[in-house]
């Protein structure tokens, strides 16, 4: 199972290592610099706004699915017969209560056109999630990580004509409808594909069967609600609160956060599956599980260390402008990927088990911890307020989530590489602060190096073994070639 991680995931990270950075900053960072950070953070927080509802959308059917099908892969048509019909329900029903709800947050009156199109991209978005789900379910990892960069890829192209070959530039109007029209595409033809895999297609209603299925993915739904509430509510408290402005220079420091949480999140769809089929053959999830863990954690580290002492120089390289503000907010939020990097393995763990209530109970209290946070916060702090609260409800969710990782799923590290562990986080910390304070060298040429020497590290500390590398890969390879 770990051979298959590794290579999948080889897989994944490649695809969308080569797209994501080009959609981030030189698409994405490059609409901000173009409209200012007023415009694009009314944009940022209707896009939160959309997300937060999400639930409705889907209902945890993907979630679901995405568990049942790598448990019993014969049941895939049964699955999206059952279940086109109702997805297409739930699309227009939430695109009508997005609609009604941003009456009530005065989005009409500022951008009704931008919030419909936001709208739609969410229903598209969805949709191609499920359709996703489907092909983790059968561990056809090659095509999810095709869909998971054709969106990206047609607004690299359709949005980057007008960034940069458009005399007339781009607005945020443009920029949401390309949005619903990628998603929309991608989707459409993500279907084809899985009308193609299945062995039938009758697609019904029944209400029995709409029941029987609420049930069970409900709490899926649930645990996805409460997760966007706490990670998406904070750009919709700045700019109903402090105002766009704010918003916006928020979104400048969040962008790097939301680049180095990508190749975390990106583990934990291949993770889903396989720590579900562990978990219905009764086997060890343990040693998957660190392995993701070491990854993860020693990439995000690595990172966060480079951008944490050279994030003055970044942000002012990045943006033309309040990239001294947003410098200050990079610091406090970029070690939050620490926090969503354990979040996506222990997190993913506990949703592969079916421990729905413990999780939907945890994410409850990081909700009401962030409202708290942020409603104190944010009057006197503004977005620096938003930024230590999420620092602090990541964090200590993903502990929690971790504590009961370790009991429900008898999971055994040993005290040694606990200590191992420390060792190596005290020394990527102390390197950081060495090469940036000591070493005249240019500012980027300091952070590649406190990355690159961070990642080395941990060999010498053995939390990778030089080993455990070379025979994943070796096995990797033989069965390539066969």
């Amino acid at each position: 199972m770990q051979k298959k991680f590794v290579g999948s995931l080889a897989l994944l990270l490649f695809v969308n290592l080569l797209v994501k950075p080009v959609w981030i900053f030189g698409i994405d960072l490059e609409v901000q610099n173009q409209v200012g950070a007023e415009a694009y953070g009314l944009y940022a927080a209707m896009l939160s706004f959309v997300m937060i509802f999400n639930i409705v959308l889907d209902l945890g059917l993907a979630h679901y699915s995405n568990r049942e099908i790598a448990q019993d892969p014969d049941t895939l048509a049964r699955h999206f017969s059952e279940l086109f019909l109702l997805k297409l329900s739930l699309g227009l029903f939430y695109f009508l209560l997005a609609l009604v709800l941003g009456y009530f947050m005065d989005y009409w009156q500022k951008a009704s056109s931008i919030l419909i199109w936001l709208s739609l991209a969410q229903v598209f978005s969805s949709a191609l999630f499920f359709l996703r789900s489907h092909l983790a379910g059968l561990h056809l990892f090659k095509w999810d990580a095709f869909f998971s960069v054709l969106d990206k890829s047609l607004m690299i192209l359709l949005a980057g004509y007008f960034i940069y070959l458009s005399s007339g530039g781009i607005n945020i109007e443009i920029f949401a409808i390309l949005q619903a029209g990628s998603f929309g595409f991608s989707a459409l033809l993500a279907t084809a594909l899985i009308l193609w895999k299945v062995p039938y297609f009758k697609p019904h209603f029944k209400l029995a069967k709409f029941k029987s299925r609420l049930n069970s993915s409900l709490p899926y739904a649930l645990l996805i609600f409460l997760m966007a509430l706490y990670t998406r509510v904070d750009s919709v408290m700045l700019q109903q609160i402090v105002g766009e402005q704010e918003t916006g220079i928020y979104a400048q420091a969040f962008r790097l956060l939301d680049a180095l949480n990508q190749p975390a999140y990106l583990f934990s769809v291949i993770l889903l599956p396989m720590f579900a089929t562990l978990f219905a053959k009764k086997e060890s999830v343990s040693d998957l599980a660190k392995l993701a863990f070491v990854m993860i954690y020693v990439m995000s580290l690595s990172i966060a260390l480079a951008a944490f002492f050279e994030s003055e120089s970044l942000m002012a390289k990045l943006y033309v402008a309040h990239g001294e503000q947003s410098s200050i907010l990079l610091r406090w939020l970029i070690f939050s990927s620490l926090a969503f990097g354990a979040t996506y393995v222990f997190g993913t763990m506990l949703t592969a088990k079916g421990s729905l209530a413990l999780l939907n109970g945890i994410a409850f209290s990081g909700f009401v911890l962030n409202i708290i946070l942020n409603a104190v916060l944010i009057p006197t702090y503004g977005a620096q307020g938003a930024a230590f609260a999420t620092l602090v409800t990541q964090g200590l969710s993903a502990i929690a989530q971790a504590f009961y990782s370790f009991r429900q799923a008898s999971i055994h590290w040993g005290w040694g590489f606990f200590w191992r562990f420390l060792g190596f986080s005290v020394q990527a910390i102390l390197l950081g602060f060495l090469i940036h304070y000591y070493l005249d060298w240019i500012w980027w040429l300091k952070m590649i190096s406190i990355a690159l020497f961070s990642v080395l590290s941990v060999f010498f500390w053995k939390l990778l073994a030089w080993q455990m590398g070379i025979d994943l890969l070796r096995k990797r390879f033989l069965v390539n070639s066969r």
